[in-house]
């Protein structure tokens, strides 16, 4: 081949064309996700606050420290990059990236439940955990879901 026989070719020898839509799906989705970490940092940290003012103490029992707000937020912002992960890597691995992060966002919602039980703090403070580990989810798993079905090539 001569060089012009090169050219648009990369090199493998496959003639370049235009760029799948697979980065732009993860950014939209990396967005999506984002905006929707910050929801769910926002809503979390709200119910915690009017659990608050019910008298919620968020106290833990070793220690007797209170879990301040910014600590929930902070939390939840974590585990919702955690989330937003496992959604990029099913968009990327997946032949049904939305069924599968649904499939395994539930579980592990589910298994996320159980350390506010084991945790030895109050009732009133148990329930406001379960609560704000559902509240997280709520937001969380229905926007990445939704923002895999959409994405599409």
């Amino acid at each position: 081949m001569t060089e012009d026989d090169m050219d648009g070719m990369n090199e493998t020898g496959i003639v370049a064309g235009p760029q799948s839509g697979r980065p732009r799906r993860l950014r939209g989705l990396a967005g999506a996700g984002f905006i929707a970490a910050l929801a769910a940092m926002a809503a979390t940290t709200l119910a915690a606050a009017l659990a608050q003012a019910a008298g919620v103490d968020f106290e833990a029992p070793e220690g007797g420290e209170s879990i301040p707000l910014s600590g929930i937020a902070v939390v939840t912002g974590f585990f919702s990059v955690v989330g937003i992960g496992i959604a990029v890597a099913l968009l990327r691995w997946s032949a049904r990236p939305a069924e599968r992060f649904v499939g395994t966002a539930v579980p592990l919602t589910v298994v996320s439940l159980v350390p506010p039980f084991l945790s030895g703090a109050s009732t009133a403070t148990v329930t406001a955990l379960l609560g704000l580990h559902l509240v997280a989810a709520t937001v969380m798993i229905p926007a990445l879901a939704r923002s895999l079905r959409t994405r599409t090539d």
